[in-house]
């Protein structure tokens, strides 16, 4: 087993006190800043930079060259601030806006923090990779098991407040409702804990050791899972993996990057830490082999959606993932022809490179430098432009509200378009309170647009307005799926009627009793202004199987009316109260 830079007597006593005090500190600054006025990119960048300077500091800090850890945060937290600030505020009311290339600069320091860690523990610029491996695994178990302390304590404090409101003591309820001091214990917790867990370095190693045993176990599973997958496409065809869903380079990304994962918890971080039982040994060398096919078949699913619909910044960002997962595949590829079961002997040095290349690819994309979202609009634009998708199925709600700046500015200029319905359809987009709105409203239109494929018109098939269509798309009125629908409308009228599904009976099956279908449902539509709006829904219910049986039948020989109808209703004076009845 290698000497692990962990085992070297690093206790330092202060350093849990210390580690509170700077968590404790950071978030109270964090939470002060937040809590200010001013909002924007300079608030943005100069709480990143706190927390990630902090973080820094909490996971680099040991009594051996104590200033090159002080001086790691501060550049950490320089870098993040900078980066953050020059990007601006995110575009866009979504969670993705800026994520991906937030998270992209905190994986940039998440590769960086232990290749700083094994560079300080060599005291140069030298990056042995079993040092590389534990500090990686290490830092991983601390973050972890720090959260967790940090959960721990928060419902000791809640619990506490609760047992001193029994004897009329709030104070403790009071503080735990006040922002400030759940920073200040929040922060305190996660520093404390980190301190504590890195002064008892053989619970961290005990812990690192079973995380790394116990999912190398999973290895050959997720192998011959992998494995048996890749070997029945020949035979389902990649087409079952387009229609089955969107989400085809997601999931084959996250199977590559488990396969990644486990693979090195299986060959360790050097030849003393291979697993040796010949399962877990063959089970790695599959995993390692079927990263490259998942990724190729990742990039044909990506090219075809960009494609079909363009780039996104989410697809722009799919091609970064699918590009490293495919170097890594090469990678493994190449050492698993050079060295067959010692493959591992080529992989490790492979993930050393990969890593000092992902984590400057990741800053680079950090930074407003290249503009997923100025490449996404200036794509989308031109499929606009070019035909390639009309106005009503062109998604104004993105280019409106997820594509940040970029985007709203080629919003404005098509809404001065000389294609009025461009130029209609973008304004609506500027007009848009959010992009939920816009998205629903766009939603309603495609569903109007496939609408007619199973509207079945009464007393005669006329054009029904677009409007209408619209108003029909509503699943309270034609309901979704392929079920025909029963439309009541006279030209020129202000109200129609819908009827979805058949009505007819479902006979079930052998000896089953007869029950009727739940898909049969009315609605009244009512025009408002330029919209129409249901009025009323609900199912056909509360029939016999006989009546149920006329329904149906009459229903498909387009028997269908509006007649008044009599009732008869309790009154107070001249005011009508409760139901009517019959």
């Amino acid at each position: 087993m290698h000497d692990e830079p962990m085992e070297n007597d690093n206790r330092w006593p202060v350093r849990p006190i210390l580690l509170a005090v700077v968590g404790a500190l950071a978030c109270l600054a964090i939470q002060q800043i937040g809590n200010g006025d001013g909002g924007g990119a300079a608030q943005r960048a100069l709480m990143a930079a706190i927390a990630t300077g902090a973080l820094g500091f909490g996971f680099t800090a040991e009594r051996v060259r104590l200033a090159w850890a002080v001086i790691f945060a501060a550049i950490v937290a320089a870098v993040t601030g900078l980066v953050l600030w020059w990007s601006g505020t995110p575009g866009g009311g979504v969670w993705w806006a800026g994520g991906w290339s937030d998270a992209s600069l905190f994986v940039a320091i998440a590769i960086a923090a232990p290749l700083f860690q094994t560079a300080r523990d060599q005291g140069q610029a030298a990056f042995p990779y079993h040092e590389v491996h534990a500090h990686v695994w290490t830092n991983i178990v601390l973050w972890c098991a720090s959260w967790a302390f940090v959960g721990v304590t928060l419902a000791l404090a809640f619990l506490l407040s609760a047992l001193f409101e029994l004897i009329g003591i709030a104070l403790l309820s009071d503080l735990l409702r006040k922002e400030w001091f759940m920073a200040l214990l929040i922060g305190g917790a996660f520093g404390s804990a980190l301190g504590l867990f890195r002064e008892r370095e053989h619970v961290v190693r005990t812990l690192r050791r079973v995380v790394t045993a116990v999912l190398s176990v999973l290895a050959p599973v997720l192998g011959a899972g992998l494995l048996l997958f890749l070997l029945a496409l020949p035979f389902t065809g990649l087409g079952a993996l387009w229609e089955a869903t969107k989400a085809t380079t997601p999931i084959l990304l996250v199977c590559a990057f488990g396969a990644w994962v486990l693979a090195n918890t299986a060959i360790g971080d050097g030849v003393e830490d291979e697993a040796t039982n010949p399962a877990l040994r063959w089970g790695a060398a599959v995993l390692g082999a079927v990263i490259l096919p998942l990724a190729v078949i990742a990039a044909i699913a990506t090219g075809l959606r960009i494609e079909q619909y363009g780039l996104t910044p989410e697809r722009l960002w799919a091609v970064v993932f699918v590009a490293v997962a495919i170097v890594m595949g090469l990678a493994y590829w190449i050492a698993l022809a050079r060295r067959r079961l010692r493959w591992a002997e080529g992989a490790r040095p492979a993930n050393l490179r990969i890593a000092f290349a992902v984590a400057g690819i990741a800053l680079f994309l950090a930074t407003p430098i290249l503009s997923f979202n100025a490449l996404s609009v200036h794509d989308q634009v031109a499929r606009l432009d070019a035909g390639k998708v009309t106005p009503d199925r062109f998604d104004w709600a993105a280019l409106a509200f997820d594509f940040g700046e970029p985007g709203k500015r080629a919003t404005q200029k098509l809404a001065k378009s000389t294609t009025p319905q461009v130029a209609a359809a973008a304004k609506k987009a500027l007009a848009a309170k959010d992009r939920w709105a816009l998205a629903e409203r766009q939603n309603t239109v495609e569903r109007a647009s496939t609408l007619a494929k199973r509207l079945r018109i009464l007393p005669d098939a006329v054009a029904l307005p677009p409007a209408l269509q619209e108003g029909l798309a509503d699943w309270n009125a034609c309901g979704s799926g392929d079920r025909v629908c029963t439309v009541l409308w006279h030209p020129g009228d202000t109200e129609a009627v819908s009827i979805s599904g058949t009505c007819a009976i479902d006979a079930g099956q052998g000896d089953k009793k007869i029950v009727a279908r739940s898909d049969c449902a009315i609605a009244h539509l009512v025009k408002q202004g330029d919209q129409w709006k249901v009025e009323s829904a609900g199912a056909i219910g509360d029939l016999s199987d006989g009546n149920r049986a006329g329904v149906a039948a009459a229903l498909a020989r387009g028997d269908v009316s509006i007649r008044p109808v009599a009732r008869r209703q309790a009154f107070v004076g001249e005011v009508p109260v409760g139901d009517a009845f019959e």
